[in-house]
């Protein structure tokens, strides 16, 4: 297993400018509506998810051992937060729970935490990417034909607006709108070019990335667009951040936490609440990212955890919204080229200079062309060989991985992880139930000992196989049970071998044990030790075998 410990050699970031530059753009593309949407769906003012965009950019991106995982507001916290704020009763008091919950990831990843992440299983992860992509793409359907009433982000099949995914497919029919529907069939058509192996070979497509490309497109055809009433986008057809007066009414925008409510207990609770789930999210997120990363680079767990606790009393600190790692803007990354943790940086910087300086042009990109940016996103997300892939490898893979991809499509991200954990899990207790041995019919002979090879590691699990095995071997044979190569095995299971031993006398089975026992111990000594544990007075710990 890869622990926290383990460091690759620090990237050249001058080096890679070239290509994280281009992908922080498109990072900073896509991050904007989400940062916008996340932040109207958690009830907070549309400045806040700005905020925190900032800060999971560049505070968190200066601190991760991450190199191409980006942070920033999160969907998945979105109802905690909106919950939070009607709970506690105003932003200023939720910001203070931010900054605790901020505290209390920074200590776990002081405690190691962090390892949690290495525990999904891979067929999980992949199914939560290929999910989390199909949910993508039909989340951004309905924008891309004009209707917006679901928030940019939203990953939840249940939607505030009271529809839910699929439902929204056939209500988005009677809002459809000419212009954005021209914009994102345009857009898409750019971005597929863009990905043709004739354009890749020019050396302007290096520099100028699809998204950007498409963006640009869309202002000017937006602009066009208002001088034809059956085109022209309405407002809530295009992005819309805070505008400030000046550079007094842009710091105007920021807000800071009420200190005097530190000693309410209900924030200590929501604190928690934000810390532990921005934790799971952040350490999936983390193991899907790792996956996706062409040079196979490993994120060590505990610092992440201790950036994201530094992020969010930042956030916190200055009225932002949580923070996590997110896989949209991290995937959106990988797929543009980003090499390191330059382009998390930079798409930070750019957010903020872009809010304070030019927020009346970010709002005239129609969210119709981000639609087209996220179309390929998600497809590469849940492209079809993977879903081949998966079923070649057989059940056990391709089970969870499919019920991991209808959880988050038909419930949330977490509860959909938590589906395709609990079947991995029972595929790993029927293959524990199945193989504490080893026996090849094929091998054994008329007559001839019946022999059995216990497995290197032999826990309760195997119980049920092993006791059902033994029940129903012939009278009148003799049986070898060969544990020479164990190393660890469970006291329940030298129970049932105990056992089976006096029935073997009556079955008229000539038993032979071996590796089984110490040899510095007597069978005696074991079979009083298996007593004391029936008795109740004995350790239930492994016992540690020499053959």
């Amino acid at each position: 297993m890869v622990t926290n410990s383990e460091t690759t050699a620090r990237p050249n970031y001058f080096k890679n400018l070239k290509y994280d530059l281009p992908a922080s753009i498109v990072v900073f593309l896509v991050a904007l509506p989400l940062c916008l949407g996340i932040a109207l769906a958690s009830g907070a003012p549309l400045f806040s998810g700005i905020i925190a965009g900032i800060v999971g950019g560049i505070a968190v991106g200066f601190v991760s051992g991450s190199q191409i995982g980006v942070s920033g507001p999160a969907a998945g916290l979105a109802v905690i937060v909106l919950t939070a704020i009607q709970d506690l009763g105003t932003f200023e008091i939720f910001l203070l729970a931010v900054v605790i919950a901020g505290v209390f990831q920074m200590l776990l990843g002081f405690a190691k935490a962090g390892i949690i992440g290495y525990y999904f299983p891979s067929s999980v992860i992949k199914g939560m990417l290929s999910g989390i992509g199909i949910i993508i793409i039909l989340k951004q359907i309905p924008h891309a034909l004009g209707y917006d009433k679901d928030y940019e982000g939203n990953l939840s099949f249940a939607q505030p607006d009271g529809h839910n995914t699929l439902s929204e497919l056939y209500y988005m029919l009677d809002f459809v709108s000419p212009g954005a529907i021209v914009i994102a069939l345009l857009s898409l058509a750019i971005l597929i070019l863009w990905e043709q192996p004739f354009m890749k070979k020019r050396s302007f497509t290096q520099i100028i990335q699809g998204p950007l490309v498409v963006v640009v497109l869309g202002i000017l055809l937006n602009l066009a667009f208002q001088s034809m009433p059956q085109f022209a986008l309405r407002p809530d057809q295009i992005v819309s951040i805070p505008v400030a007066d000046s550079l007094a009414g842009f710091f105007g925008l920021f807000t800071f936490p009420d200190f005097s409510q530190i000693a309410n207990p209900q924030i200590y609770i929501t604190a928690m609440t934000i810390a532990v789930v921005a934790s799971l999210e952040t350490l999936l997120c983390v193991e899907a990212t790792d996956k996706l990363d062409p040079h196979k680079r490993v994120t060590p767990t505990n610092r992440e955890l201790k950036a994201q606790g530094l992020g969010n009393m930042l956030s916190g600190l200055v009225g932002g919204l949580p923070v996590t790692q997110v896989i949209v803007r991290s995937s959106a990354n990988i797929q543009s080229g980003g090499r390191t943790k330059a382009s998390a940086i930079i798409h930070g910087f750019i957010l903020l200079i872009a809010a304070m300086s030019i927020p009346h042009l970010l709002n005239l990109i129609p969210l119709s062309s981000l639609a087209a940016v996220l179309f390929v996103v998600g497809y590469k997300l849940a492209k079809p060989a993977l879903f081949k892939k998966m079923y070649q490898q057989g059940r056990a893979q391709f089970v969870p991985f499919m019920v991991t991809i209808l959880g988050i499509v038909f419930t949330d991200l977490l509860a959909g992880i938590g589906m395709g954990l609990v079947v991995a899990i029972f595929y790993l207790l029927y293959n524990n139930y199945k193989k504490p041995y080893f026996f090849y019919p094929e091998k054994h002979e008329e007559g001839a000992p019946i022999r059995f090879e216990l497995a290197e590691d032999v826990t309760f699990l195997n119980k049920a196989s092993i006791l059902q095995t033994l029940n129903h071997l012939p009278e009148n044979s003799k049986v070898i049970i060969d544990a020479t190569n164990t190393v660890d095995i469970d006291l329940d299971v030298i129970e049932i071998i105990e056992d089976f031993r006096e029935n073997a006398k009556y079955r008229n089975i000539e038993l032979e044990i071996r590796g089984l026992y110490d040899e510095k111990k007597s069978k005696e000594s074991v079979r009083d030790f298996t007593q004391l544990v029936r008795n109740g007075n004995g350790s239930k710990d492994k016992l540690a075998l020499q053959s």
